[in-house]
């Protein structure tokens, strides 16, 4: 009788043993290894130009009853790459809002049909049209301090403009250690952008930006900036001596 218990409890633990085994390795974390493993540490946890991939164990699922349970293998999901940081790098802020794409809207004054309307508190700009509505188009404005209002009328066109930035705008930069050219060819890397309507005889300017993502903000030294693509399409609609009203 004592030999045939002896034996019982010598296959309980045989069989038993496997699965506990498995618990216990099953509970381990996922781990992190680099793609190319001669790779710096540094670069294994994403602080170069190799790129930390994520792999998963397959997790164990015991299924059956009693002594005799049946092992099954889930298939672990596909590598997920882990994104890094990189310092320095100019991050856009956010996509332009809609309401500030051109659009067709409705829009009542006494103003003539081609006149040009613009509200900075509200940062839109208004090609009047005929039977109460107006193309709308989004704008950038001055910042603080740079704010301004009037009636003038466009005085030039210029397509891919030259910047020759007012020699105050150059001493007030470069006193904050940014220093600007003295001129800057047109092109996709000019500030202003890819049409430009200048007004009477005043600095100010209609333009276009390449920095589309500034479009509904205050952030100009007075002049108001467009989309390149929406300058472009109001340049081709107004012509010298349109009336533009800043209000």
């Amino acid at each position: 009788m004592m030999k045939s218990i002896l034996i019982a409890a010598g296959l309980i633990g045989l069989l038993a043993s496997p699965t506990l085994g498995d618990d216990r390795y099953a509970s381990r974390p996922p781990v992190v290894l680099s793609p190319d493993l001669t790779a710096p540490w540094l670069n294994q946890l994403g602080g170069g130009s190799v790129r930390p991939v994520v792999y998963q164990r397959p997790a164990v699922q015991q299924r059956g009853f009693g002594f005799f349970q049946r092992r099954f293998f889930r298939r672990a999901p596909a590598a997920q790459q882990v994104a890094s940081v990189h310092p320095g790098v100019p991050v856009i802020r956010h996509q332009i809002e809609p309401q500030y794409l051109p659009q067709m809207v409705e829009y009542q004054t006494k103003e003539r049909p081609g006149t040009i309307v613009i509200d900075t508190n509200n940062r839109f700009l208004y090609l009047v049209m005929a039977n109460g509505k107006a193309r709308r188009y989004g704008v950038g404005v001055g910042k603080p301090g740079f704010e301004w209002a009037g009636v003038h009328k466009i005085t030039r066109k210029s397509e891919w403009p030259i910047w020759t930035p007012p020699s105050d705008m150059i001493s007030r930069e470069a006193a904050k250690g940014h220093y600007l050219p003295a001129r800057m060819d047109g092109g996709p890397e000019n500030p202003l952008g890819s049409r430009a309507m200048y007004l009477g005889s005043t600095l100010y300017r209609i333009h276009g930006t390449n920095a589309p993502w500034t479009i509904g903000s205050a952030v100009s030294s007075g002049c108001i900036r467009l989309r390149n693509e929406d300058v472009v399409d109001l340049y081709e609609r107004v012509t010298v001596g349109t009336r533009v009203i800043v209000m």
